[in-house]
């Protein structure tokens, strides 16, 4: 067979680009899909309560009050829940509240001065001006500022003055009682964000691992950033636990979630400052491993405390392996004695070891072990 000619060569290697791109882009638009059936079934609890309060709201302006087109008390409805992760019900009542101020002062604005093009601009700056006084929340001052735009824009309706002020009042009352009567399950979210940052957690502790066992700069650079990019997933549980507490609190139907979330607010709370002292041990690591040179002693203590964050992740939905995560990391803090655990090691390597002591210490926290006690566990130095 007689070789190949250098354009058939390009052409095969133009035809396999052209392919590898196709695949690529196949990838991506699966793993987009993916990600977007995961959106939906995520928020299919909150779309049903969305829908179920706005038609309930609607009908009960429509069928008991009488009104012929009651849209304020459907807009007040659906925007005081939304899909925002902070569903507590004072934010709920708050954003109900600011959407009914701004159509109560339209209404007071029409009456006065009717519509038109420079009415509207004196009723959304009233309306935000008396709002910002209100309440310190953006979001407040907006909501009030869109339903006092729909008042001045539609067609009066008949009933006399106010009407729309009752319906938006209408649509507020009803997203309450949703919050208590058909509420979204916080635990399945908590135990969702809960789960990310511990992930994260043992991800960035495996970076850790392989950077100190091959003395791997760039591997420990990936570590560092990937430390420093946890606090969008603290702040995420943070959110769903207040906003899950709040709701637990006051709908009857969820009084039994308050054990858990309370546990994973404890969890939370040894999480937080273990995430703090994350990136303290991932620049320091960092820094160390500017020579070169492999730290298998300090990688073998990483990969078991990322072994113990992983029971400690299974524990968010087990109480059962709360307290394995506990002995483990118990078990763990007595090895903690950088004179015996790296013998004659310089001492930027003995201080590694002890930069990972408060960070057991949080995690022993975390398992809901006092600091005192927890502290009790590190050997003396």
């Amino acid at each position: 067979m007689p070789p190949a000619q250098p354009d058939d060569a390009a052409s095969a290697a133009a035809a396999s680009a052209r392919r590898t791109k196709r695949w690529a882009v196949a990838v991506r638009r699966k793993i987009a899909l993916g990600r977007a059936w995961n959106r939906v079934l995520e928020s299919t609890p909150a779309i049903l309560q969305v829908t179920i309060t706005a038609v309930a709201s609607y009908a009960f302006a429509h069928f008991v009050l009488g009104h012929a087109a009651p849209l304020l008390s459907v807009t007040v409805a659906v925007s005081s829940l939304g899909f925002v992760r902070d569903a507590r019900p004072v934010r709920v009542l708050e954003t109900a509240v600011g959407m009914s101020v701004g159509i109560a002062l339209a209404e007071v604005l029409l009456i006065a001065f009717g519509q038109g093009v420079w009415q509207l601009g004196v009723a959304l700056f009233v309306t935000l001006v008396v709002a910002r006084f209100l309440s310190p929340a953006a979001s407040f001052a907006i909501a009030a500022a869109v339903q006092s735009a729909l008042v001045m824009l539609l067609p009066v309706p008949d009933g006399g003055p106010f009407v729309r002020t009752l319906d938006g009042l209408v649509g507020g009352v009803f997203a309450l009682l949703a919050t208590a009567l058909i509420p979204r399950d916080p635990r399945r979210a908590a135990l969702r964000d809960g789960r990310k940052l511990l992930d994260e957690h043992v991800s960035t502790l495996a970076s850790l691992v392989a950077a100190l066992r091959l003395g791997d700069v760039e591997e420990a650079d990936r570590a560092l950033g990937r430390a420093r990019g946890t606090q969008p997933a603290l702040d995420a549980w943070r959110g769903t636990l207040d906003s899950g507490i709040a709701i637990a609190k006051l709908s009857p139907f969820l009084r039994r979630s308050l054990f858990d979330l309370e546990r994973q607010r404890t969890i939370l709370a040894g999480a937080d400052l273990a995430t703090r002292n994350l990136r303290v041990i991932a620049r320091r690591i960092d820094y160390v491993l500017r020579d070169g040179k492999p730290r298998p002693e300090a990688a073998d203590l990483l990969a078991r405390i990322s072994v113990a964050i992983g029971i400690l992740g299974q524990s968010l939905g087990d109480i059962a392996q709360q307290p394995v995560a506990r002995q483990t990391l118990v078990e763990i803090a007595k090895h903690l004695d950088p004179s015996a655990t790296l013998h004659a090691a310089p001492v930027s390597e003995q201080n590694l070891i002890l930069g990972l002591r408060p960070y057991v210490v949080d995690l022993l926290t975390a398992t809901g072990m006092s600091t005192p006690d927890a502290q009790a566990t590190l050997p003396s130095v």
